[in-house]
């Protein structure tokens, strides 16, 4: 009944901070999109990463899609999603290490934040799946196809891949966020 008499409304405050939110939207967005595919390409060359799953590469199996249904412009033509995934060589050991070891991004299982994020899902969300069970899901086929292959692929299939780091990139700066990888990925491989 008070939603029907009154109606459903925010608080001033509340509405200020909406306005002032959508008002920087687009801006944020580019920094986000920029920001990830620096970083992915980054990582992409970096000795202790195993592999990297971006859309915003050409040899994503999901590249021409997200061409065609994405905002136009950016680094590479088009505004990718902030959200990429990547493998720690050494597996589990030293993920867990490279989270331990990061500054400025923080370990969290949110997505979209204006803050670097990261987790690593085996030992944290999807810990409970034992091998048998992460068999039976066919997780390990998919992902074993994926490293010889170009499948599309949701993130969230790689979330028991032992070696699997998900990352939603942030608006810092990009050599901030390089730099805290950098240092991680040396702590993680020593």
């Amino acid at each position: 009944e008070t939603l029907r008499d009154f109606g459903s409304c925010q608080n001033p405050f509340g509405s200020f901070l909406l306005l002032q939110g959508l008002e920087t939207l687009s801006l944020r967005m580019e920094r986000h999109s920029q920001n990830a595919f620096e970083l992915a390409t980054y990582l992409k060359n970096h000795p202790s990463v195993a592999w990297v799953n971006y859309h915003g590469f050409a040899e994503h199996s999901s590249h021409e899609n997200a061409k065609k249904y994405l905002r136009k412009g950016g680094p590479n033509g088009t505004y990718f999603s902030p959200m990429l995934g990547f493998g720690v060589k050494g597996g589990k050991a030293n993920c867990i290490k490279f989270i331990d070891n990061v500054k400025l991004a923080s370990h969290l299982a949110n997505v979209g934040d204006a803050k670097t994020l990261v987790i690593h899902p085996a030992s944290t969300t999807h810990e409970q799946l034992n091998e048998e069970e992460q068999k039976s899901a066919g997780v390990k086929e998919v992902l074993n196809a994926l490293k010889t292959t170009s499948l599309i692929i949701n993130l969230s299939l790689l979330a028991s891949w032992q070696d699997f780091i998900r990352v939603s990139v942030g608006i810092e700066h990009i050599d901030d966020i390089k730099a805290d990888f950098e240092q991680a990925l040396k702590a993680a491989s020593a």
